[in-house]
């Protein structure tokens, strides 16, 4: 490359290996209460009053048109006050109320802290999710796994940092919202699946035995080469590096994703054996999650199943719809939770829950929500969180916000913050300035933290 074309091949070369380079963890800033986090995505925007924030009065003004003013929705097809059709129950010795849809959520109540006051940026799907996975409403943008995954990597140099379950249900927006943006390609997720084949393009094409490590120790030799050349060394060992981690994990990932090898007892505890296919299906994504902590994966995103026909998106038939993505989730979750626990790894795995909005207090036609991102529940559990903890509120209706107002800059800060990461410091040279996830923004919460 140095001596063909004038050498123009060696120069970009060069480039590729450069950004290999800038690949390498950032490291902490202080001790972490966090070492991994198991995001639980729940596309299309859970309905808070009819989860984690009761709202009496809806009840009591039931099929009555709203004493407030309605701001613009999405459908614009506006109807009367909807009560919650779930009663709320209260549990644990923190008192925290979670309503019928999530009995196993609910039951480790004592170690959630819910928060009522987050809003989002949009009522758009796409861009709601943009900015709940990267703090921007536009497509390209480092998702919040990438960016933990560039400030701190893996602790298992066989398996990747940052890795997606993919359960089915592709989001609106797509995938790439998960993705590295203009960081490192290094810094990608990994995406994995519950059934069939887990890792796409794992298996080896070679059809010899022992080819590809006669390809590598190629690989090796022609590294040695260079290096003796060249002053970036350091670059091109980086790209062979690369490249030995992809074959490392055609062994890592099938064993550390195989689920079966688990005792009947855990199986039947996350849902494995439930009559409900999408119960069994999330029940393994989060037994996969909780093997991938065990080996110190960093970063790991669940993302709902498909088959249901929507996702926590009910525009129509709340009950209906609700119902059936609570019973998909809520077993493995509760076991997730209870399973990390009883192994001593809640205390260093920060688990959260959250979608990209919230539903409206009032009817879209007669039995749907629409869109809110004036204020919505999300939670958080493990990891340095204070749990049986409530933060922030809505008002008497759950429509704004009224109480410790966050977005999602403020939850990106506390995620990283858990991890050790300042999230202040933590920057990327990008378009001529030094870019961050929280952009300008974002603020610590001490109250939720232990």
């Amino acid at each position: 490359m140095h001596r063909g074309s004038m050498g123009f091949g060696s120069l970009a070369l060069a480039g590729l290996l450069d950004k290999e380079a800038q690949a390498a963890p950032q490291g902490r800033h202080f001790q972490p209460k966090a070492k991994s986090v198991i995001f639980l995505y729940m596309d299309g925007g859970v309905s808070h009053v009819d989860s984690f924030d009761p709202k009496p009065l809806l009840a009591k003004e039931n099929g009555q048109k709203p004493k407030f003013e309605v701001e613009a929705t999405v459908f614009n097809n506006n109807g009367n006050i909807l009560k919650s059709p779930w009663e709320f129950k209260n549990y644990g010795e923190s008192g925290i109320p979670v309503s019928d849809l999530f009995p196993y959520i609910g039951s480790c109540a004592d170690d959630l802290a819910v928060i009522r006051s987050m809003t989002a940026f949009s009522a758009n799907h796409p861009s709601a999710n943009y900015s709940l996975h990267s703090g921007q409403i536009l497509a390209g943008r480092p998702s919040m796994g990438a960016w933990a995954s560039y400030g701190l990597g893996s602790e298992n140099q066989d398996l990747p940092g940052y890795v997606v379950i993919h359960g089915g249900q592709v989001p609106s927006g797509g995938m790439p919202m998960t993705g590295s943006g203009f960081l490192p390609a290094a810094h990608q997720p990994s995406v994995l699946h519950p059934k069939g084949v887990v890792l796409r393009n794992i298996s080896a094409l070679e059809k010899k035995v022992g080819l590809q490590e006669d390809k590598l120790a190629l690989l090796r030799e022609i590294e040695s080469k260079l290096t003796e050349r060249r002053s970036d060394s350091d670059l091109i060992n980086a790209a062979v590096k690369n490249y030995e981690m992809a074959y490392r994990m055609q062994m890592a990932v099938p064993e550390v994703t195989d689920v079966s090898k688990e005792p009947d007892h855990i199986k039947k505890m996350y849902g494995l054996e439930a009559s409900y296919n999408n119960t069994r299906t999330y029940g393994a994504q989060c037994l996969m999650a909780r093997r991938l902590v065990e080996k110190g994966v960093r970063f790991i995103e669940l993302t709902i199943n498909g088959g249901n026909g929507d996702r926590w998106d009910q525009h129509g038939g709340l009950r209906d719809g609700h119902q059936k993505n609570a019973l998909a989730v809520d077993q493995p979750i509760g076991a997730l939770i209870k399973d990390l626990k009883q192994r001593g790894l809640l205390d260093s795995t920060l688990i959260v829950f959250a979608g990209e909005f919230g539903r409206t207090p009032f009817a879209q036609g007669r039995d749907g929500r629409d869109h809110n991102p004036q204020g919505f529940s999300i939670w958080m559990a493990g990891g340095g969180i204070k749990g049986g903890t409530i933060y922030g509120a809505t008002d008497e209706y759950g429509y704004h916000a009224i109480e410790n107002k966050l977005t999602v800059h403020d939850l990106h800060a506390n995620m990283l913050h858990l991890m050790g990461v300042d999230h202040t410091k933590q920057t990327f040279r990008y378009g001529g300035r030094d870019v961050r996830l929280t952009d300008v923004h974002g603020e610590i919460i001490p109250e939720i933290m232990a």
